[in-house]
C-alpha cells in the first residue's frame, strides 16, 4: 500500500460525512488505545485566532453540541437518532461520550429546532 501524504489524507477526510469521519476517529482511538480529545482544544484555538475577523460578520452556520444527556438518556438517543441517522450503538456512543457535536454547520433555524428536541428530551445542548 502507498503511503499517503498529509495532503492527501486531509483531502480524503475532507470528502467524508460527520458520520463516516465520528467511525473512522472511534475506529482509530481503539487500533491504536488514543484519544482525540485531547487534541480538540488545539485545533479549536488555532481556528479561533485567524477566525476572529470572519465571526464579525453575521454567521450562517451553527454546530449543535450534546453537553449532556440528562436523566432520560434513552430519549436523548433517539432524538440523536432522528437528527443523524446514527445507529443505535453509534448515537449511544455519541451521547455517552459527551460533550460531543450532534449536527455540524447547519442552518441557523435547523440549530435552534434540533437544540429544542435535544432539550425536550432532557439533554444539555449548545449551538455555537
Amino acid at each position: 500500500m502507498a503511503k499517503l501524504t498529509q495532503d492527501e489524507l486531509l483531502a480524503q477526510f475532507e470528502e467524508m460525512t460527520l458520520i463516516e469521519l465520528a467511525a473512522f476517529v472511534s475506529a482509530f482511538e481503539e487500533k491504536f488505545d488514543v484519544t482525540a480529545a485531547a487534541a480538540a482544544p488545539v485545533v479549536v484555538a488555532g481556528a479561533a485566532g485567524g477566525a476572529a475577523a470572519a465571526e464579525v460578520e453575521e454567521k450562517d452556520e451553527f454546530d449543535v453540541i450534546l453537553t449532556g444527556a440528562g436523566d432520560k438518556k434513552i430519549q436523548v438517543i433517539k432524538v440523536v437518532r432522528e437528527l443523524t441517522s446514527l445507529g443505535l450503538k453509534e448515537a449511544k456512543d455519541l451521547v455517552d461520550g459527551t460533550p460531543k457535536p450532534v449536527l455540524e454547520k447547519v442552518a441557523k433555524d435547523a440549530a435552534e429546532k434540533a437544540a429544542e428536541a435535544l432539550k425536550g428530551a432532557g439533554a444539555s445542548v449548545e449551538v455555537k
